[in-house]
């Protein structure tokens, strides 16, 4: 077990604000110069120049960092010492230091336990599913056995258009699981089944980070418009588990018209209600509610899938998982297995973590390093990444984190996160890594991003994104967009770099294009350094 470091130290950092203009660069306040690594542009290439000092970047701040692999020179050092919000690039750190820390091959093995004894078929006792913290559970496995990834997942599905599900069976685990029950002489179980969620507890943005993970805990609902304009629209449950049902209040518009569906709100008893419109001509279109209660789903589609396999349970299959009946961890721990649920390596589970930005898949791989640490608090694995960090060499006074996700409220330099890449980039399995982050204009959260430029293909990095609403102003604040990680420079060398900018606006109406551009403007800038050296 790893040894947890005691104390801790309170940090500050005030970043004042800075501006760029047309003819000249600034990263900070005057007062700022002096301790800023660089006051100047040198090394920018002139159309990364050209991409900062557009109009919509004029109250934005700036800091980019880039070196060369092989020799250390550094290329960039633009204010690449200054604090600045990186949204989720933070996820380098988490699943960095689970990298580090586990070892890309590792895999979980989820196990359900027997509480009693199996007489003529009948287990006299309860079945008892132990989570593990597996981010997919089997429900994202290709036959190949990598995970299955869109370009925009489903965890994204309500505050962005556009997001698809992959076309695996999120119920694959379970189903396994039940099959390997059943054959091992369980056709009935006078019990209870129960699912064992103690391994740590923690939460991110109000919805609760678990040791069971059954379709990223979330129930898909997919929204298809009628026929024709003023026909009512259908919906669908992805998985279909009980008790839960759908009410679609959607109407279609004509062809071309306004698609803007509600988020689904559980209205009692698990009836899930989406209201809006949908075009006619619409694809179908995702919205996804997230239970606040993920251990009585699995428990309900766990004894779903027994009954699909012919183990009858006897137990109430929607009622809360009765985890007050557990024996105690030890106990639990000492039981036969009767069936056993092996993970994706841990490199496949980075990748989905990396390439789609898994907010709460990040953060299960802090508690996961929190229970190395002793404890059950996800919140302690932040330490034990840090201490991770420093054993690998990293000067972690470069970053104040305070979750692996990249929530408002963590800080790190643009020096400090090439550092990260260089750590990585120096392991024997450094190709490993880099195939687990975004590939610009080819996949995950930077598929349309520079995908004409002659650097797609070329740029792998992780992207960040924050926003705010100013309602002084009521507009948006893009509080930070970042991009950050590896570039495959038209010279041949290999670069590290990292881009963050901090504070551009944006209509309410032209929000979502604004994100979207800046996400294409840091893009920009990558393509620029890797056509530039």
């Amino acid at each position: 077990m790893r040894q947890r470091r005691s104390g801790a130290a309170a940090v500050a950092v005030l970043l004042a604000a800075a501006s760029l203009t047309a003819c000249t660069m600034g990263g900070g306040d005057d007062d700022d110069d002096e301790t800023s690594s660089t006051t100047d542009s040198a090394g920018i290439p002139d159309a990364a120049l050209a991409v900062m000092n557009e109009e919509r970047y004029a109250n934005s701040r700036w800091q980019i960092y880039v070196e060369d692999l092989e020799s250390g020179d550094v290329l960039v050092d633009y204010f690449g010492d200054a604090m600045a919000e990186p949204g989720s690039f933070v996820k380098t750190y988490s699943a960095g230091a689970a990298w580090l820390e586990f070892g890309a091959d590792s895999t979980l093995t989820t196990p359900v336990k027997a509480s009693g004894e199996i007489v003529d078929g009948v287990l006299e006792g309860d079945l008892i599913l132990v989570g593990q913290g597996d981010l997919t559970m089997g429900g994202r496995t290709k036959p190949d056995g990598t995970v299955s990834i869109t370009d925009l997942d489903h965890n994204d599905a309500n505050p962005l258009p556009g997001a698809t599900l992959t076309p695996e069976d999120p119920l694959t685990g379970l189903n396994d699981l039940a099959t390997q029950v059943k054959a091992s002489g369980i056709d009935s179980v006078s019990g209870d089944v129960i699912v064992d969620d103690r391994l740590f507890t923690g939460e991110l943005a109000g919805q609760p980070v678990t040791p069971i993970n059954i379709n990223q805990n979330i129930i898909d609902i997919l929204i298809t418009p009628g026929a024709a304009e003023g026909d009512p629209a259908t919906g669908e449950l992805i998985p279909a588990v009980a008790p839960w049902t759908l009410t679609v209040d959607v109407e279609t518009v004509e062809a071309g018209g306004t698609t803007a569906l509600d988020d689904p709100v559980d209205t009692g008893d698990g009836r899930l209600t989406v209201t809006g419109t949908i075009a006619a001509d619409a694809d179908p279109t995702l919205k996804v509610y997230v239970f606040d209660d993920p251990a009585t789903f699995a428990r309900t589609a766990f004894i779903e899938a027994l009954d699909r396999a012919g183990v009858t349970v006897t137990a109430d299959p929607i009622a809360a998982n009765p985890d007050a009946a557990l024996p105690t961890e030890d106990e639990v721990a000492q039981l036969p297995a009767v069936a056993e649920l092996e993970s994706l390596p841990l490199s496949e589970e980075v990748t989905y973590v990396m390439k789609i930005s898994y907010n709460r898949g990040a953060q299960t791989l802090i508690c996961r390093l929190a229970v190395v640490g002793g404890s059950k608090d996800c919140d302690d694995g932040m330490a034990v990444a840090g201490e991770i960090w420093q054993d690998a060499g990293l000067d972690t006074t470069g970053a104040a984190l305070i979750d692996g996700s990249g929530l408002p409220g963590n800080f790190i330099t643009a020096k400090n996160a090439a550092q990260v890449q260089r750590i990585m980039a120096e392991r024997p399995d450094a190709d490993l890594w880099l195939d687990t982050l975004p590939i610009m204009g080819v996949d995950g959260s930077l598929t349309t991003v520079q995908a004409d430029s002659d650097a797609a293909g070329k740029v792998f990095a992780k992207t960040g994104t924050l926003a705010a609403f100013d309602a002084f102003n009521t507009r948006f604040r893009i509080v930070t967009k970042t991009l950050g990680g590896v570039i495959e420079a038209e010279s041949g060398r290999t670069l590290l770099f990292t881009v963050i900018m901090n504070n551009a606006f944006a209509s309410p109406e032209d929000y979502i294009d604004a994100v979207f551009q800046a996400n294409d403007d840091v893009g920009a800038i990558a393509a620029a350094i890797q056509q530039e050296y």
